[in-house]
Formats: structure tokens, C-alpha cells, sequence
């Protein structure tokens, strides 16, 4: 990699023929390119994104330090404005009060550099509803990269170094800028925060571009899925998605950095799918938000006035509805709850109580539904349980054929085994309907079928059983199998 001594220009001209030698698109690369040939060219994540944009903007390489710089300025500005006298409609002046406490000494965090970033980063979301933010993928990633870039000018790196882990922030930025489609913090301040945080963080720490593309990958995976609006328009909730972005960032930075977690994902298929799963899921969980938060909406009478008085009484009368409906839906949750002096359900080997435990569980029920011998078991499995096999077929396995419960750890590694010796034939199947669960095991004397849901936490839901669904039932009472009843 480039030393810190080293003259950039040239050596970034150099960059940029070696990337031309290997022809791809210039201007237009994906960040897996950018990881693969800062991997190849044994350079940095940053050098490889200063090159694109030297060549395709036929700039230098000051001159792309200079634009990166200058990228920033108008959302630094908002941001003092947050952090000093500005208000928020939706956050108060909660930076002005953070940069008080900040004179005390750490605030948040307990890290110096990542409490600033946090602190600053909500005083961006102040000064966006204050006097506006320049939105790359959204403004909610406009508030963490400001806050993240201030906190970084005010380290000892120098404001070259600075540019360059710019640069490679923006890379990130625009790129989900092009994936955002909706409303979701997933693609914008939430998620494209927390893969430039991580990126950022792990280069600064002077981690190999392999590291930067782990980072980004374990960075992405929990913002998945999250859209904000109509939470955008709720007091206080967003400062937990933009903060959370740095501290996601952050952790896994540290991650990638300090351990040998595997993480064999593209950074380009976790975007991908990241911006494919903001397309489908935001507008389903948009109309669940606007259920449930609408009460809570900050309003302006001088809007409302504008709309018509049907509709707003329609509206108010739906919003005096929703706490009862809550209390009411966490009732029922409450009044099947495990009590807290025995919360834990039995121990599940294989890592997921969902995709092992539960199903696990359903061949469990079957071993004490059949007689006989056993000559086969077809188990179907909904799309997520079918795409993880590998890990919930044992468990079926060991509670079908030797009524092993979840925490059986021999009999989950040696089933497999067992089942072939016995000559038992197996068939696997996928079903397409979500939570669906099934096994059929064929014996000698006394057949057995278990048609269920996975409710997850080592529970299923009985929607039918063979011999009877009433001695299903009692096979679960008398395992300890807790049965979900809806």
C-alpha cells in the first residue's frame, strides 16, 4: 500500500493506467471492483476510488481532494447550526445541549472520536430541519457523513487523509443513492451510514481493502429492511437510526479489524440485496407504521387547515383507536409469556431457536405419533427453512428418529449417520407459503404426519396432525413443547 510519504500524484497516475490494463468501466465501478483491484494492485480501498474519479473527471489528484473537500462544506455549516443554536421539530435542540455535556468529557460513548461523531451527526439532523441538508443518498446519510467528516478534521490526520476517507465515503454514498427507490433509512441514513462509518473507520484504522469490504458487509446486514417515514415525523425516533448508524459502523469496523469472523459475502450481492429488499418491503411496513404511528405525528394547523374536515375526523378517530388496540395486542402476548423466574425455553444446538428449535420440535411431536419402523420422512420447509437445511434438517432427524430434544448435541452430530444406517429414505421439499412446517414419517404398524407453523423460540403452532391432532397436542404437553396459538 502507499505510504503516507509517498507522492500521490504520481503514483495514483500509475494506479490508473494498471486499472485501465484490466478494462473495466472507469467512472462506473461497483464497490466489489473497487475492493478486487485495491486487493490486486495491492493499494488502498481510497486510492482505487481517488484513480476512477481522476480519470473520469480528467482531474488531478488535489484537484479531487479539493472537490471531495468542498463536497462537505454546506452540510458542516448546517451542522454547526445544529450545534449551536438551532431546534428541531423533531430532536429539540438536542445538539446544543450534547455539545454542553461535551465540554464534561465523553457524553454517550465512552470513545472520545466516536462519541463526537455520534453527537455531531444528530446535531446535522438539527441543523437539516433547521436550514436543510445537501442529500446524497438521502439526508439521513448526510447527517452521519457530516458528522463523521467533522469529527474527523478535528483528528491529527492530515486534511489530505481526510479527503481520501472522504472519497471513500461518497463512493458508498452515491452508490446507494441509485439504490434507494422509497422511503427507507435502510438505503439512506441508517443503512448507508453505517457501510460508510464502517468503511471509513476501518481504512482510517488502517485496515486492508479486504477488511473495509467485511466491515461494510457486517455494517449492512442489521439495516436491512428499515424504512423510517412515517417514523421521520415522530419525536426523538429517528436520532437511534442516524446515531445507530455510527455505532453500527463502528462495531463493525472493530469486527473486521480485530477478529477472524468469516464473512464470505460480496459487498455488491449485500447491496444489491439490500436496495432489492427496500423496493418490496418499504411500502408494506410504511402502511404498518402509519397504523400504529399516526398519534404521534407532529401536525401543523396552518397545513391541516387545508385538508378536508371528513378526513381529518376519519384520521382522528383512527389515532384515538390505536393505544387501546396496542394494550390489547400485548395483552395476548402477555398472557401466554413464560413467567420470569422460568423464561428460557429448553436448549436449541445449531444456532437458531427459529430455524432448529421449532422444527426440531415438530419431529419431536412425530417420534410420538408413529409405531413401528420407520421407512421414510418427507419434511417440507418454508423458503427460509428450506434455504437453511444444512442446519435444521439434523434437528428434525434427531427428534423424528431418536426423540432427541433441542439440546441434544450427540445425537444432532451423529443422526445423519444413524438414518443411513437404518436405511430410513429421506425426501426434503421446498413449500412456498411463509412459517409452513411439515413432516411425514412413514412406519410399519402407525403412520404419523405433523403439519405446523414455526412461531419461533422452540415453538410451533399445530394446524393438523396424523394419527389425531389431540394426541399431537398431548405428545406437546407432555415434551415441554410450548404451542403457540396463533
Amino acid at each position: 500500500m502507499a505510504g503516507p510519504r509517498m507522492k500521490k500524484e504520481p503514483y495514483l497516475v500509475d494506479v490508473v493506467k494498471r486499472m485501465k490494463r484490466k478494462g473495466l468501466p472507469l467512472g462506473r465501478l461497483t464497490l466489489g471492483e473497487v475492493i478486487g483491484l485495491a486487493e490486486d494492485l495491492k493499494v488502498r480501498a481510497s486510492d482505487v476510488v481517488l484513480a476512477e474519479a481522476m480519470e473520469a473527471n480528467r482531474l488531478t489528484y488535489s484537484e479531487v481532494i479539493q472537490g471531495v473537500l468542498e463536497a462537505f462544506q454546506f452540510n458542516l455549516l448546517s451542522l454547526e447550526i445544529g450545534l449551536s443554536k438551532g431546534e428541531s421539530f423533531l430532536l429539540g435542540g438536542i445538539g446544543k445541549r450534547l455539545a454542553g455535556l461535551k465540554k464534561k468529557g465523553t457524553v454517550l460513548i465512552g470513545d472520545r472520536f466516536i462519541d463526537n461523531a455520534v453527537i455531531y451527526t444528530l446535531a446535522a439532523e438539527v441543523g437539516n430541519h433547521q436550514m436543510g441538508l445537501q442529500p446524497c443518498a438521502g439526508t439521513g446519510d448526510s447527517c452521519v457523513t457530516a458528522g463523521l467528516m467533522k469529527a474527523l478534521l478535528e483528528t491529527k490526520l492530515s486534511r489530505q487523509r481526510i479527503g481520501e476517507i472522504g472519497a471513500l465515503i461518497l463512493k458508498i454514498g452515491i452508490l446507494f443513492k441509485e439504490g434507494k427507490k422509497t422511503t427507507g433509512c435502510n438505503m439512506e441514513g441508517f443503512g448507508a451510514g453505517a457501510a460508510c462509518t464502517a468503511a471509513a473507520l476501518t481504512e482510517m484504522r488502517g485496515g486492508s481493502p479486504r477488511e473495509v469490504a467485511r466491515a461494510m458487509v457486517l455494517a449492512i446486514s442489521p439495516t436491512i429492511g428499515v424504512p423510517c417515514t412515517p417514523r421521520v415525523i415522530v419525536s426523538g425516533l429517528c436520532a437511534t437510526h442516524i446515531g445507530g448508524a455510527v455505532l453500527i459502523g463502528n462495531l463493525a469496523s472493530n469486527l473486521a479489524l480485530k477478529t477472524a469472523l468469516r464473512v464470505d459475502v460480496d459487498i455488491d450481492v449485500m447491496m444489491a440485496m439490500a436496495a432489492s429488499v427496500h423496493a418490496q418491503a418499504a411500502p408494506v411496513i410504511t402502511e404498518i407504521n402509519l397504523e400504529y404511528m399516526r398519534p404521534y405525528f407532529k401536525k401543523e394547523g396552518e397545513v391541516e387547515k387545508y385538508v378536508a374536515r371528513e378526513v381529518r375526523e376519519e384520521e382522528a378517530a383512527k389515532s384515538s383507536q390505536v393505544l387501546a388496540k396496542a394494550r390489547k395486542e400485548i395483552r395476548i402476548l402477555a398472557e401466554s409469556a413464560n413467567s420470569i423466574i422460568r423464561p428460557f425455553g429448553e436448549a436449541v444446538v445449531g444456532g437458531s431457536s427459529i430455524a432448529v428449535g421449532s422444527p426440531t420440535n415438530m419431529g419431536r411431536i412425530a417420534h410420538e405419533l408413529y409405531e413401528g419402523e420407520i421407512r421414510k420422512i418427507s419434511i417440507g420447509l418454508t423458503s427460509d427453512l428450506f434455504a437453511r437445511r444444512a442446519i435444521n434438517v439434523p434437528g428434525i432427524l434427531m427428534g423424528a428418529v431418536l426423540g432427541a430434544s433441542t439440546k441434544d448435541i450427540r445425537a444432532y452430530h451423529r443422526v445423519l449417520k444413524e438414518v443411513a444406517k437404518r436405511g430410513i429414505e429421506v425426501e426434503i421439499y421446498h413449500l412456498p407459503e411463509p412459517e409452513v412446517q411439515k413432516i411425514a414419517v412413514e412406519a410399519t404398524k402407525v403412520s404419523a404426519e405433523v403439519d405446523s407453523l414455526n412461531r419461533g423460540g422452540g415453538r410451533i403452532k399445530l394446524v393438523s396432525a396424523k394419527p389425531s391432532l389431540e394426541r399431537a397436542i398431548q405428545a406437546a404437553e407432555r415434551l415441554g413443547i410450548k404451542l403457540a396459538m396463533n
